[in-house]
């Protein structure tokens, strides 16, 4: 996979990567202004359920490979929980996984906040602060998944491996 940088359009996502010296692959594609919109995404006429449902379609990738990063707040902290763009994130396998009791989907502007991202382009990679980050075991099972690379309509494909590596993530059952 190549590396790319910051100057041929890249994100802070695109940035660490490269520092770390971790290779990776740009995957964009043209990102469809409905799914922005959450009363067209839920909608019978929208054509996906949401923006990792869009990437894998547009990209022509199993969804099973393309995770979606989630910000919940496990007792009082911000905590990512990443997992297959086809399930939802088990906030009590969440909250097993690092060691908490309760946790609860954090506010959206919370989330940007704290990331330096857009919802639908949050990126586990390059956040403005680091957070306890655990992945779906299931991404073990794909030899590179994708991610948000730090907006919509621009992934990264990797290796799970290297993402565990570079967010300092454990792995568990998190997703249902």
């Amino acid at each position: 996979m190549a590396k790319k940088s910051r100057a041929a359009g890249g994100t802070p996502a695109t940035v660490a990567l490269a520092a770390a010296g971790i290779s990776y692959e740009v995957r964009a594609y043209e990102h469809d202004a409905l799914v922005t919109d959450r009363s067209l995404r839920r909608a019978p006429s929208a054509r996906h359920e949401g923006y990792g449902t869009e990437a894998a379609v547009a990209l022509g990738v199993n969804p099973s490979r393309v995770f979606k990063t989630l910000l919940a707040s496990l007792d009082g902290k911000l905590v990512v929980g990443i997992v297959p763009v086809t399930g939802q994130l088990d906030l009590k396998a969440l909250a097993r996984a690092l060691g908490g009791s309760k946790a609860v989907m954090a506010e959206v502007a919370a989330a940007e906040r704290a990331t330096g991202y857009v919802a639908g382009g949050i990126s586990p990679v390059g956040q403005k602060r680091a957070h306890p980050t655990v992945l779906d075991a299931s991404a073990l099972d794909h030899a590179t998944i994708l991610v948000s690379g730090g907006r919509r309509g621009f992934d990264l494909e990797l290796a799970p491996a290297d993402l565990v590596a570079i967010t300092g993530a454990v792995t568990a059952t998190i997703g249902r």
